[in-house]
């Protein structure tokens, strides 16, 4: 029972810090005003036309941090804080949504495998639990089996999301530190906001694993007493 309490807690708690990371450095940064007064648009236009990434859009969506890069229509959006503002968390996230147009351009092999995923761990996502559910309260581990297998595919997506979003951060620091979009101390401010921002998504992966190896650990228990 104490190892069950242990292990919710974990999972309840490791996402709730993730997140209180990313809110507090996002708090703090976006009262900090970059050198260059440039707002998060104009940084991401920058450095999009410096990467000849002319035909990609740079539009305001709604929401808070719902800042993404849309391969589908080739287009940065950044929510309204970021897109007006014209602080050094504005320009971070401004140039780490940049920095998924540019693994888009030059086909970076683990972007290309996290959209050929998509279909398939939405699918886990939305089904996988369901099968698991049966399977448990039917006494069929074929259908566990199956629901774990879907739920699999959906763990390897949160897994494989991590060097794509690590790789993103990186080109968004070269990217503002070669074209003088942020000087001096803000290079480590910046840094602070993206290592913050790049914690969810190994918070969601640990979480994520830590689901899938209790689910196979059950699994192996009922195979064993069929």
């Amino acid at each position: 029972m104490g190892g069950y309490l242990i292990y919710f807690a974990i999972i309840i708690i490791v996402p709730l810090w993730a997140q209180m990371k990313v809110k507090g450095a996002y708090s703090k940064y976006s009262k900090v005003p970059s050198s260059t007064q440039m707002r998060g648009a104009e940084v991401a236009r920058k450095i999009l036309d410096s990467n000849e990434l002319y035909q990609v859009g740079v539009e305001e969506t709604r929401g808070h941090l719902t800042d993404h890069y849309d391969p589908r229509s080739k287009t940065v959006r950044l929510s309204a804080t970021n897109y007006h503002g014209h602080s050094v968390a504005a320009a971070a996230i401004a140039a780490h949504e940049v920095g998924h147009a540019i693994q888009d351009q030059q086909e970076y092999a683990f972007l290309r495998f996290r959209h050929a995923l998509v279909p398939v761990a939405n699918l886990g996502s939305n089904f996988s639990w369901i099968l698991i559910m049966i399977g448990f309260f039917a006494g069929m581990s074929g259908m566990v089996l199956l629901g774990i297998i879907f739920m699999a595919a959906a763990v390897v997506f949160q897994v494989i999301t991590l060097p794509v979003e690590y790789n993103a951060s990186n080109r968004a620091m070269d990217q503002v530190v070669s074209l003088g979009i942020i000087k001096n101390d803000e290079e480590r401010e910046t840094k602070k906001v993206l290592n913050a921002a790049a914690l969810t998504y190994v918070a969601a992966a640990a979480v994520a694993v830590l689901e899938l190896l209790r689910l196979i650990l059950i699994y192996t228990g009922m195979t064993r007493s069929e």
